[in-house]
């Protein structure tokens, strides 16, 4: 079953965020007040709408209660983003991530509930999308422009195989740098070669934005 999102707030970040999902494969609800910002993202997403969301009756339209999770990525008004995310919360939605314009916004949506927060020098929308979209991922951290870290649970294909066999390194430019028992809270820094890879392992792997993609 595909996992379903909503974006609300169409900006750049907003659109970004919202044609990334879908790419995905995912089922995207695009809103915005802005008819033409819901009109550009059209085409892309599962279902676009003009909303205003301090129109009550027409949000309890959009059934944000059955989504897997909502971006909220208003700034411009901040009255306006507050409103979305007490509304997203109220609705019982499993995770509300919200934009904020600076760290007292940021600090505002965490006190409202947002699970997440994303401030724009932080994290992009095409990496949040990544990051959302798959279930494997539980972290994701740049290092550099070019390189990043990500915690990933382990992948189905790799189970049962040893990190000499899987040669990860050589075949897929991804470097294993620790892996985690579920039965630990500790990280085995530099595993080896030898070790078995199961459902029940998390591990840190550093790999380059054009490789992302082998984990996913």
């Amino acid at each position: 079953m595909e996992k379903s999102f909503a974006v609300i707030g169409l900006g750049k970040f907003g659109r970004s965020v919202a044609i990334e999902l879908a790419n995905t494969g995912a089922d995207v609800l695009a809103v915005d007040i802005d008819k033409e910002r819901v009109h550009s993202v059209a085409n892309f997403v599962t279902c676009a709408v003009a909303v205003d969301i301090r129109d009550t009756e027409a949000m309890d339209t959009l059934g944000l209660s059955n989504m897997d999770a909502v971006v909220v990525a208003i700034t411009e008004k901040l009255d306006i983003s507050i409103l979305a995310t007490i509304y997203a919360k109220d609705a019982g939605v499993k995770t509300v991530v919200c934009k904020a314009q600076d760290e007292t916004h940021k600090k505002i949506l965490e006190k409202l509930g947002a699970d997440q927060t994303i401030m724009p020098e932080q994290e992009t929308g095409i990496r949040l999308a990544r990051k959302l979209s798959n279930r494997r991922v539980i972290n994701f951290m740049e290092i550099s422009d070019k390189l990043k870290m990500v915690e990933i649970d382990v992948k189905p294909n790799w189970i049962g195989k040893s990190l000499m066999e899987l040669d990860l390194r050589k075949k897929e430019n991804l470097n294993v740098i620790a892996v985690r028992q579920d039965t630990s809270s500790e990280y085995e820094v530099n595993p080896s070669p030898d070790i078995r890879l199961t459902d029940k392992m998390t591990m840190l792997i550093t790999c380059e934005v054009k490789d992302l993609d082998n984990l996913l």
